[in-house]
């Protein structure tokens, strides 16, 4: 079986899983203990907060840990918006971001939130003039991702940032996809919340934080758990220190060399899948991912495609799948993909441990399954 769903999720790292195995039995301590065990594990905790910073280019001070980045999410948007209430009400995303952010929205709106949820253009990127004209004298976010996790779009951060900056808004970027793969400057980008995932970058799963601008501006959230006021009470609960430990340790490992690895992996693989009939991309060639390609089969039934290669190569599909029924995403809909291209479409996506003949024998594997479901669609 060949893994190509690494952004689904990634196998720990062996150099991961060896710097925080100590912690499970021998520096076991709670790191808010007051004695030497728990120094040990308070310790290690912020060496991880200052790797982590490092490659954010923030301050230690300014992260905090989580269960993963759906808690960060609704820690951030739940808590900007019942902090910054009476300022405002208004809440600007995006169509095309995950369904943690989405979902989150669409629950605030129940408890008066205002949304505006910004269309993007074939290639999933934010029309920048649409961000201007959507602001209010109410509005007290800016939520938009910062890689799309089905299509690996990169969005015009930078420039979102600055607008949110102008207008004195706080701007929220889910990193989850991006964190680990590309160098990001949260200060030069004007980032005010941003979160990230520990499984997505060969850490464990079920560890996540948030960074939690200090200055310019300073954000201050409403808690989402109570109880203990951990973590300067963004967060109360027992930090997880082997995982903190871990994640610490992955988003340290990241390399550009392996970026340019993959990338060449990625671009063979599309190329010769791009040149069967009836095939596209979905999402700008050039502001993605480097692992990511995402790519609509045409004139063929897309569930029985899935169905056979699922059987030698783990991949994911651009649509939510059932054994009843096949919807489209809602991210190629957004992008104005034909409907059932979108139902056609399988996100491939890459990892640290993919390799070129796992390459070759997916490209052979993918064209013989194709012309073998046409053929048998023709004597049907």
């Amino acid at each position: 079986m060949i893994y190509l769903d690494y952004n689904a999720t990634t196998p720990v790292d062996e150099r991961v899983l060896n710097e925080m195995l100590p912690y499970f039995s021998q520096q076991f301590g709670n790191a808010a203990s007051a004695h030497p065990f728990g120094f040990d594990a308070k310790k290690a905790v912020d060496i991880a907060r200052e790797k982590i910073a490092q490659k954010l280019h923030c301050e230690a001070q300014e992260i905090i840990f989580t269960s993963g980045a759906t808690e960060s999410i609704n820690l951030a948007i739940k808590g900007v918006f019942e902090m910054y209430v009476e300022k405002g009400n208004h809440i600007i995303t995006v169509a095309t971001e995950h369904k943690a952010v989405l979902d989150t929205c669409r629950k605030i709106e129940k408890q008066g939130a205002q949304i505006t949820y910004l269309p993007v253009d074939k290639y999933g990127l934010v029309n920048i003039e649409a961000l201007r004209k959507a602001i209010r004298p109410t509005t007290i976010l800016i939520a938009v991702m910062y890689a799309n996790n089905e299509t690996g779009v990169i969005q015009p951060i930078k420039k979102i940032g600055e607008i949110a900056k102008e207008n004195n808004i706080i701007f929220f970027s889910d990193a989850t996809q991006a964190i680990g793969k590309i160098e990001m400057n949260v200060k030069e980008d004007y980032i005010d919340l941003l979160c990230f995932s520990g499984h997505k970058i060969y850490a464990p799963k079920g560890i996540g934080g948030l960074y939690i601008s200090r200055k310019n501006p300073r954000v201050a959230l409403a808690e989402q758990i109570n109880g203990g006021g951990h973590q300067r009470g963004w967060r109360s609960g027992t930090l997880n220190v082997p995982s903190i430990v871990a994640l610490g340790k992955a988003i340290d490992l990241f390399s550009k060399d392996e970026d340019i690895r993959i990338k060449n992996l990625r671009d063979k693989l599309e190329t010769e899948l791009l040149q069967i009939e009836g095939t596209s991309l979905n999402g700008d060639k050039i502001k993605r991912l480097v692992n990511v390609s995402n790519i609509s089969f045409a004139n063929i039934n897309g569930k029985m495609l899935i169905a056979d290669l699922t059987k030698k190569i783990a991949i994911s599909t651009g649509s939510a799948c059932s054994a009843a029924s096949v919807e489209p995403s809602h991210v190629l809909e957004a992008m104005a993909v034909d409907e059932q291209l979108s139902k056609n479409s399988i996100r491939f996506s890459l990892g640290r441990w993919t390799t070129e003949q796992e390459i070759n024998f997916t490209i052979d594997f993918v064209k013989e399954t194709i012309t073998n479901l046409k053929i048998t669609t023709h004597f049907k």
